[in-house]
């Protein structure tokens, strides 16, 4: 692919000319401290500087209390400090008091950043705080729903040509990171942990929804150097993104990297063009911890009828995913390395999704699984699947059970050196 080398040109190249586009205008904060609210002086800092300037923001926690939105233009922001999200659940909760302007799922936002080329540098000391173990805590014994109100942590939303760099997220309440309605976006260097420490939860997946980012309706994003703890999507990448690339991706617990969910919205195209990710880590952890890891990569769609409305429900959408390759990709203890399944959310007799899977391309895997089902890709007899391919595939599961290639639908099928069929069985013949 010749996106890889354009995008990871012009992260190298967009920080200095950002740079030469900034006058001498430089706005610098401190933490007020004492739980005292800052989200006066760094939107004062923002508008001031954030159009041709520089803002500087010293070590320490920010305690935000509202929602705020930064409209960056030909500026820089050195976040050396983290934005402390106060953790008043039943005020965010409330629509009011959060952003909605990331469509799929109508999902809520309270940080939102827009504009064009800008850098955001958090140096590893700074980023967001989401204050999310409260969250996660009052969510075991409440019902959790999409577009329920539930934070993102970090939104861009309609930006070009921007870079966030070496920045943490600690306790996300809900996804990490949404990139949407934008372009030419860089993330170099993205640290995120979302770990359950309320003993009465130990063994749980206490965090759940907590994606490391969602892509949606976006083209030419770069993730580079991502280090993802969670208990949802490592990556999660959804409709109408295109020319994307990961690389040099961890993913510590949670369900993987998804491409999906698609087709939730009936008379809507979920289009996904040209995706590369490579040299991937995709481990279970601690089981105190985290006990889930369900897949290395996999892909889901909606099926072909629909059951009810978004953001709860839905289906009956049509598009296709288009060349994708994943390589370098290392799995540890994972449930399902490849795993494709176009019935999310289906219903018996329900009519197959009409969202087309091709040209899948899976190079230099290796790694265990801790079931036999190595590969696992049941595309919809609607439309199948066309030209996946595995090139030096090498995963092993369970000693004691024979492994298992799961092919449905699929035409063009090449590069496993194993039969890959309808039941999972290799088919031997017999001599009459």
């Amino acid at each position: 692919m010749q996106l890889q080398s354009s995008l990871l040109a012009f992260s190298l190249l967009f920080y200095p000319i950002v740079l030469g586009k900034i006058t001498n205008l430089t706005c610098s904060l401190s933490p007020l401290g004492n739980g005292l609210d800052d989200t006066d002086q760094v939107e004062k800092a923002i508008r001031t500087c954030g159009h041709s300037g520089k803002t500087v923001f010293e070590q320490g926690n920010y305690n935000i209390t509202r929602k705020m939105i930064w409209n960056l233009n030909s500026s820089t922001v050195d976040l050396n400090g983290f934005l402390n999200f106060n953790p008043d659940i039943q005020f965010w909760l409330n629509a009011n008091n959060t952003f909605r302007v990331v469509f799929i799922q109508n999902q809520a936002s309270w940080f939102v950043v827009t504009g064009s080329d800008f850098v955001i540098d958090a140096h590893n000391t700074g980023g967001i705080q989401g204050n999310g173990q409260p969250w996660w805590t009052f969510f075991q014994s409440h019902t959790r729903e999409d577009g329920d109100g539930r934070p993102i942590s970090l939104t861009v939303w309609r930006a070009q040509r921007g870079v966030i760099k070496n920045f943490l997220i600690e306790s996300p309440p809900f996804w990490s990171n949404a990139v949407a309605e934008s372009s030419d976006i860089v993330y170099d260097g993205m640290f995120i942990n979302a770990t359950n420490t309320d003993p009465s939860f130990i063994g749980e997946n206490a965090v759940p929804n907590t994606d490391g980012i969602d892509t949606y309706r976006s083209d030419k994003i770069a993730l580079l150097n991502w280090d993802v703890t969670c208990g949802d999507d490592c990556l999660a990448i959804k409709g109408n993104s295109s020319n994307l690339i990961a690389r040099n991706i961890t993913c510590r617990g949670g369900n993987g990297i998804a491409f999906g969910s698609l087709g939730q919205y009936v008379n809507m195209s979920d289009l996904v063009d040209n995706v590369e990710l490579e040299d991937l880590f995709i481990t279970r952890i601690d089981p105190n911890v985290q006990p889930n890891m369900a897949n290395g990569i996999y892909f889901k769609t909606w099926t072909g009828t629909v059951h009810g409305v978004p953001p709860i429900g839905g289906g009956g959408g049509t598009g296709h995913v288009n060349n994708v390759v994943a390589k370098g990709v290392r799995v540890d203890r994972v449930d399902e390395p490849v795993h494709l399944f176009q019935t999310n959310s289906g219903h018996s007799g329900d009519m197959p999704s009409t969202l087309k899977f091709s040209n899948l391309t899976f190079v230099d895997w290796s790694g265990t699984a801790t079931t036999n089902k190595i590969v696992n890709i049941e595309c919809s007899p609607a439309v199948g699947c066309d030209d996946i391919a595995f090139e030096d595939f090498n995963i092993t599961g369970p000693a004691e059970q024979l492994p298992s290639f799961i092919c449905q639908n699929v035409e063009g099928l090449s590069g496993l050196t194993v039969p890959c069929n309808a039941t999972g069985q290799e088919v031997r013949s017999r001599a009459l």
